[in-house]
């Protein structure tokens, strides 16, 4: 370890995520297996496609071509034999190389809402953690009775406040809201554990097991809580649109609710065990943590102008974030009012309007000084923002060129699916298998319309199927690429990829079993069907 002291928040704030082994404080050991995964990652990801290829497969060969690809791609993504975003291109390139489809074609996805969500939340949470506005969110939340004392209390506290938050406000944009305040917290641990002298002086703050935890209880909880409404999730309009054009039964904002209430609670009870058993902070009691946050909140002294400034454009875009959902409250999600707000106010586009006012709002006008800097924009992670628009193109090509529907087809052939419990289980493990490469509103748009079909052919009501999928589709836990709050966290380089798959697995075979034993019964008891 250096002897020298870490400088834990310019560490959280200027580390790259995508590192290579020489950028990294690591064990002999974890030299020696970052060093061997990295390297079968790169022959072995050439030798997946070309096996893929080779097979005799009766399927048009765009979809082969793009399997093989696809598969090659993963094994890079997981492997990190190259940076992951570098993966993720080298896919994109070859499919247009290799006559997939045509360049314009493949790119075009990259221009989703998606991306300039991302642009415009990490330009934010960049003013937000160097003015400090971040961390004096994060000293009010761990100032609360009783929630600082432990960093159990304070991972299941945050997870309480994004699930609730994302119920109404789409997920991507809560985990971006909320990105700046767990860094904060991260930030304050981290400083804290450095003051007791519990951790090396020359530490890294990123590999903390207590961030990870956090940062994927951030991820994981939104995507928890955007099970609890209709607005929750994108993925819960596609699929309750597809319900209800297939069996011409509309469920109710309320009904939703319903059903979906104790599916979260249970859902969340499991996450919160999940990832402090796998990510067990390195302290469990937080001592003095009282004395220490009244102490760091007196030094941080009364808004600055920067502060004030940052605050203005964070309230601004989380108000134009959250008025869609308070729209489709009180008018409902099929009403003209609500289909031209959420249009007009597309989190992307105010993403970058909230951002661009740090470059409008002066700290010294006379000298034009604004309250953010290029410099300081062009630090954010653009290699999470190439990755994600990478996998956007991914969940795109598999619904266009029919590799999706052949997949979910042919393996219900084969598997001869004929009961509602086999049909709705099938329908589970497809989503959440979709969903880990592609985003979860994709993977929705490709799984529903297969599993409606099918359900019906097998004279199954396809609404416990269809709802399975739809909720299953926000399942994608593994890979930065699987849903885009997946993305943001592990653009801050807290959360090593390793430990996200770990943790995503587990999350993903339990919260598969709560949806498949739990959504039937809930269907039932509330009278739908």
């Amino acid at each position: 370890m250096d002897g020298a002291k870490t400088d834990v928040e310019d560490r959280l704030l200027g580390g790259a995520t995508y590192r290579s082994l020489g950028e990294q404080q690591l064990s002999p050991a974890e030299e020696r297996f970052e060093r061997g995964r990295r390297t079968v990652g790169l022959f072995l990801a050439p030798a997946i496609t070309l096996i893929f290829l080779a097979l005799p497969l009766s399927i048009p060969p765009s979809q082969q071509v793009l399997g093989g690809l696809l598969l090659g791609v993963i094994v890079l993504w997981i492997s990190e034999a190259v940076p992951i975003p570098i993966g993720g291109l080298i896919g994109v390139a070859l499919i247009v190389v290799f006559g997939v489809a045509e360049a314009a074609d493949v790119l075009a996805p990259f221009g989703s809402s998606t991306v300039f969500t991302f642009i415009g939340a990490f330009i934010l949470a960049q003013a937000m953690l160097k003015h400090g506005l971040a961390r004096r969110f994060a000293f009010r939340i761990l100032s609360l009775p009783g929630v600082g004392r432990s960093t159990t209390r304070v991972i299941i506290a945050f997870g309480v406040v994004t699930a609730l938050l994302s119920a109404f406000v789409s997920n991507t944009a809560t985990v971006a809201m909320l990105l700046p305040t767990a860094l904060g917290i991260l930030s304050v641990v981290a400083k804290l554990l450095q003051d007791r002298g519990l951790v090396e002086p020359g530490f890294d703050p990123t590999r903390l097991r207590v961030g990870a935890a956090l940062m994927l209880m951030l991820a994981y909880g939104a995507s928890v809580g955007g099970l609890l409404t209709p607005v929750g999730s994108p993925p819960n309009l596609i699929g309750r649109g597809l319900i209800e054009e297939a069996t011409g039964e509309r469920i109710s904002f309320a009904q939703w609710m319903a059903v979906a209430a104790p599916i979260c609670l249970l859902m969340f009870a499991v996450l919160a065990v999940v990832l402090l058993l796998l990510n067990k902070p390195e302290i469990r009691r937080i001592e003095g943590v009282a004395e220490y946050v009244t102490a760091e909140r007196a030094k941080l002294g009364k808004l600055s102008v920067a502060e004030r400034n940052t605050l203005i454009a964070f309230v601004v875009t989380v108000s134009l974030w959250i008025f869609p959902g308070i729209v489709a409250v009180v008018a409902g999600t099929d009403s003209a009012v609500y289909d031209t707000v959420s249009a007009r106010l597309n989190e992307g586009v105010v993403a970058v309007l909230g951002a661009s006012l740090l470059f409008l709002l002066p700290v010294s006008w006379r000298n034009r000084e604004y309250t953010l800097n290029w410099s300081d924009a062009a630090r954010i992670d653009w290699g999470t923002i190439v990755l994600f628009g990478t996998g956007i193109i991914f969940g795109s090509l598999l619904a266009d060129t029919g590799l999706a529907e052949t997949i979910g087809r042919s393996s219900a052939d084969a598997l001869g699916l004929s009961s509602m419990f086999a049909i709705t289980a099938f329908a589970v493990i497809l989503a959440i298998v979709v969903s880990e490469t592609t985003s979860n509103t994709a993977s929705a748009a490709v799984v529903v319309p297969i599993i409606i079909p099918i359900a019906v052919a097998a004279g199954v009501n396809p609404l416990v199927p269809a709802l399975a999928a739809t909720f299953a589709a926000s399942f994608g836990f593994m890979l930065p690429v699987s849903t885009p709050q997946n993305a943001v966290v592990y653009g801050s380089g807290v959360v090593p990829i390793t430990t996200m798959i770990r943790s995503g697995v587990s999350f993903d075979v339990l919260g598969a079993i709560i949806i498949l034993l739990l959504l039937p019964l809930m269907v039932a008891a509330v009278g739908l069907g």
